[in-house]
């Protein structure tokens, strides 16, 4: 039996390099070497992932097609593909109604054993419509940001935000960051951005931020000193820290929008200035994950060089070294993009 080297999840400290058997496939399904897997912020939610532990993560990959059940006729045999984790089912009443990602298909759907792996199995459904081809130009550091940066695209669509708007990323993590990018390919006014991270501002001026604030300063206040006097059009929370929630409520325009991007741990309430927000008229809105159709954008922006990606890598790593990787992005201290490559 040919065995694959696996990174397995026990706890944000614990990372194992383990040993698994190579899936086997059947007739509708595809065997994917993995080429390069991005580290995400929701892997190190240990609320979220301790749970399902051990298990081997990872669901932003790119590879290599080396095994084609024999009943699968659209893909060959050393395809580079990006492998989507969730799919849709297409069908219900939340894909008629283009809320793929409410979809419980979507919800339910993965490939097997995780992105950390050497080799990962994609299942029917996934061949079906979450398999994608690699443009020649591009890379598979650059195919990594396919899956986050689908997710933004379906973010700021849901935020309906516009040319001109006025833009305040709260948090400038990875998500942040692609948020930054993505509203300035969309030609946004003016983009403000926070962090308590000195090396993440400079990294949010550094991908388009017109202006950096200080998590600790307040905020509501340097985003109109900076706008006219005016607060933020669109309000982007990319953080689960409680006082950022806050932040957003204050930072945001009459008429505005705020978009919860980044979830707080289940069970957690935040109350609401609701007379506040009444009179204010301003929308929240939340988004979770992207569909097919958002993946499609998400390709076209990094391969038509939109929305540059590869100057967001800050480590490659070899599979063996995931637990530093882990460390990284858990820590959120020196890193951008942290990418295991096994």
């Amino acid at each position: 039996m040919k065995t694959m080297k696996v990174a397995m999840y026990y706890n944000n400290n614990d990372v194992r390099i383990e040993e698994m058997p190579v899936p086997m496939i059947g007739p509708t399904e595809l065997l994917v070497k993995v080429k390069a897997s991005g580290i995400c912020g929701s892997d190190v939610m240990e609320w979220y992932r301790i749970k399902k532990a051990p298990k081997v993560l990872g669901h932003e990959i790119t590879g290599d097609i080396v095994e084609v059940g024999k009943k699968v006729k659209k893909y060959n045999v050393g395809d580079r593909v990006f492998v989507s984790h969730h799919v849709p089912c297409n069908t219900c009443h939340f894909c008629q109604n283009n809320q793929h990602t409410l979809c419980p298909t979507l919800h339910s759907t993965n490939f097997y054993p995780g992105g950390f792996a050497e080799y990962l199995r994609v299942p029917e459904i996934n061949v079906d419509r979450g398999v994608f081809l690699l443009p020649t130009e591009m890379s598979y550091e650059e195919g990594v940001f396919i899956e986050p940066l689908a997710c933004v695209v379906r973010g700021l669509k849901t935020a309906r935000m516009k040319p001109g708007h006025t833009v305040l990323v709260i948090g400038s993590g990875i998500s942040g960051l692609l948020q930054i990018k993505l509203a300035k390919a969309w030609n946004a006014g003016k983009i403000l951005a926070t962090d308590i991270e000195e090396y993440r501002l400079s990294a949010a001026k550094k991908y388009g931020a017109d202006v950096v604030i200080h998590a600790k300063d307040n905020v509501p206040e340097q985003v109109k000193k900076h706008n006219d006097g005016r607060l933020a059009d669109l309000v982007v929370l990319c953080t689960d820290a409680l006082p950022a929630v806050q932040q957003a409520v204050k930072s945001v325009e009459s008429g505005g929008t705020i978009l919860f991007f980044a979830p707080t741990e289940p069970g957690v309430d935040i109350p609401f200035p609701l007379f506040e927000l009444w009179n204010k008229q301003v929308t929240m809105v939340s988004t979770y994950a992207g569909s097919p159709g958002d993946i499609d954008e998400a390709i076209d922006l990094i391969h038509s060089k939109k929305v540059i990606v590869v100057d967001m890598i800050s480590h490659t790593l070899p599979l063996s070294k995931a637990a530093e990787g882990f460390q990284l992005v858990a820590k959120a201290r020196d890193s951008i993009k942290v990418i295991l490559e096994p």
